[in-house]
């Protein structure tokens, strides 16, 4: 009770009260001399030291948070020569606000920058500097070289002496300019493999060919630059580094790539007339028949990979002048096809060796069949003739292949029979897709006959290549089985995928699918298409000093009426064990007599001239008397 007393009495004295009261008006003239001293020192740095803390806090936002943009891997063939590389461009940037609020070296920054890069002008810098004055992002050039990049960094960290309007000697330095690193996408060897290589668009996306198959392992991640300003207004950086695209190495060959790029063109050149083509498509594929690895593939017409929407090299600028949009990229689209993998077709005489290896295997023929060749056959009130139209006389199962005998083939379906046709027919992949490693490979499942419709005539037919449809890179697979021991391997363009360090991540194998054939028919084969060389159909494809076989081919296209024709050859070296396989194709060659497979002959023998020595294939010595390439009449088979 006496200290509540005492309490009541301390809160009612007017003198602790006056002291209290003077207390606080003390604390509070403290803090509000506080506040006036530390606005005073804001104004003073303001007044003082403000532009420098302004550039600061621009030069903070400048680096906040930047990308840092990763290269796309490279694409290389089998001995790591470039096909396909990103080299450093850069992007000219100015930062407006940055630039306006240095009046003293504004005028020197928008001479040097003018004069340092041709695409620039003064005018443009100046409108830039009005029209969007608080911007920190101009761009006022794209993908300059690394060169011009690298010229203008040096000037830019440089202070230089230059007199003033009054005469006077004073410091300048440019400012507000900075560069933005990308990456451009070139192709070193232009035209070479276009449509196997493909190109990015916008994005580093591919559109064709390996950019577009191998895209995700092209590309890789990009990095960012985190900037910050710590307590001593010192600029800190925390950079993730982008992880770049992998390499993808090929099959391909360069070297041979070359060699039959060059002999596609110049037959070309020699049937092209009168604003025309050569051809309507003409088209190459090397492989190893042992692996199935593609070591070249070739088309005609076809286009630079460094600027691929060109047509004038296939058009006339009135042509081009009445094409829609649509009908442009329509023209581009058949131009970026690549013939090998996409493209079907009747193939003619080239199916005739699996007609023949299909009744050796099912023993429906033993290979001493003899037939008579009279020039026709009468199936179902359809006269179907053979090549010759007045007739082979009689046929060996050899002589047939090397006569191309079309009347021979069908008298050897009857025996085979609809059944073992169309089981063999899949057995060789025919109707199936490869799955070679690039994209828009054709389906063919709904382009050949199954067993429940091998009638008469269409097994007729069917016998030498004719009425059902397949592509280059599905012929060409099961063909090198046919002379490689009966191993059906996936083909394959690339072999290896590594870091851009260059360590090795991902290594391919050979991929046999099936087994076509024995080896007891795979070399009665290789014997009956040496012969084909030899002394048959296919000679002007041989080269003289090496051992070789092949088949020939001439296809009647639809509708048959137009009378146009593909012509081609398909053949392999050396004899014994073949390390090469090679498959031309014209379609519609640019001539009225088109239904001469010498054609498709030609070519293939100037490649094989140069690719085999290349590929150091044994030579045979041959007898004084040897045919082998000689001058030949053409053969329409």
């Amino acid at each position: 009770m006496q200290s509540r007393r005492k309490y009541i009495r301390s809160k009612n004295n007017p003198r602790i009260l006056k002291r209290m009261v003077r207390r606080l008006g003390i604390v509070f003239a403290g803090i509000t001399v506080l506040f006036v001293v530390l606005i005073g020192r804001l104004m003073y740095i303001e007044h003082t030291s403000g532009s420098r803390y302004e550039k600061i806090v621009l030069s903070q936002l400048e680096y906040d948070s930047s990308t840092i943009p990763y290269k796309r891997g490279d694409i290389v063939d089998s001995k790591g020569t470039v096909l396909a590389t990103s080299v450093d461009v850069y992007n000219v940037i100015l930062d407006a606000r940055l630039l306006n609020g240095d009046e003293d070296n504004r005028e020197f920054t928008i001479k040097s920058v003018s004069e340092s890069f041709d695409e620039i002008e003064e005018s443009d810098v100046r409108k830039a500097l009005e029209e969007r004055p608080d911007s920190q992002y101009i761009v006022l050039a794209k993908k300059v070289p690394y060169e011009e990049m690298s010229a203008f960094s040096e000037k830019a960290h440089e202070t230089v002496k230059i007199t003033d309007d009054e005469g006077k000697e004073v410091s300048r330095k440019i400012t507000g300019i900075w560069f933005e690193k990308e990456y451009d996408r070139v192709y070193p060897y232009g035209k070479l493999a276009a449509s196997l290589i493909g190109f990015v668009s916008s994005g580093n996306n591919g559109v064709l060919g390996l950019e577009n198959q191998y895209n995700d392992t092209l590309n890789g991640i990009n990095g960012r630059s985190y900037g910050y300003l710590n307590t001593d207004n010192d600029l800190e950086k925390t950079v993730v580094e982008p992880e770049n695209g992998k390499t993808i190495v090929t099959t391909i060959d360069t070297n041979i790539q070359s060699i039959v790029t060059k002999e596609i063109l110049k037959w070309n050149k020699e049937f092209a007339s009168d604003g025309s083509l050569g051809s309507k498509n003409t088209a190459c594929m090397v492989m190893d028949p042992s692996t199935g690895k593609i070591l070249a593939m070739a088309n005609y017409p076809t286009f630079d990979l460094d600027d691929p929407k060109d047509l004038s090299k296939i058009y006339s600028q009135e042509q081009l002048d009445e094409m829609s949009p649509d009908e442009e990229l329509e023209a581009l689209n058949r131009l970026w096809q690549n013939f090998c993998v996409t493209s079907t077709y009747e193939p003619g005489s080239t199916a005739k060796p699996f007609t023949i290896a299909c009744g050796l295997e099912t023993g429906t023929l033993n290979g001493d069949e003899v037939y008579l060749c009279n020039g026709y056959e009468e199936i179902s009130g359809h006269t179907i003739k053979c090549v010759n139209k007045n007739g082979h006389g009689m046929e060996t199962v050899e002589k047939a292949l090397m006569d191309s005998c079309n009347d021979a083939l069908m008298q050897m379906s009857y025996s085979i029979g609809g059944d073992n046709f169309a089981k063999y027919q899949e057995i060789f992949g025919f109707g199936e897709k490869t799955n070679i490693d690039l994209p828009g490979e054709a389906r063919t499942d709904t382009l050949i006959f199954k067993k429940d419709d091998m009638t008469t005539i269409n097994l007729a037919t069917n016998s030498f290549g004719q009425n059902f449809n397949t592509t280059m890179v599905q012929l060409g697979s099961a063909f090198a089985s046919l002379v490689n021991g009966g191993k059906l391997y996936q083909p394959y363009v690339v072999e290896r995928v590594q870091d851009d360090a260059g360590n090795v991540i991902y290594n391919r194998e050979p991929v046999v699918e099936k087994l076509t054939v024995s080896k007891e028919t795979s070399e009665q084969m290789k014997k009956y298409l040496r012969a084909v060389v030899k002394d048959g159909t296919g000679s002007i494809a041989g080269v003289r000093g090496y051992d070789l076989g092949g088949k020939t081919g001439t296809a009647e296209k639809q509708p048959r009426a137009e009378k146009n024709y593909l012509v081609s050859f398909i053949g392999y070296a050396p004899q014994d064990d073949p390390k090469v396989l090679i498959y031309t194709i014209i379609d519609t060659p640019n001539t009225p007599d088109q239904p001469h497979s010498s054609y498709a002959q030609t070519i293939t023998h100037n490649i094989l001239l140069q690719i085999l020595p290349y590929l150091n294939i044994e030579t045979v010595k041959e007898p004084k008397d040897s045919t082998a390439n000689a001058d030949r009449l053409p053969y329409a088979q």
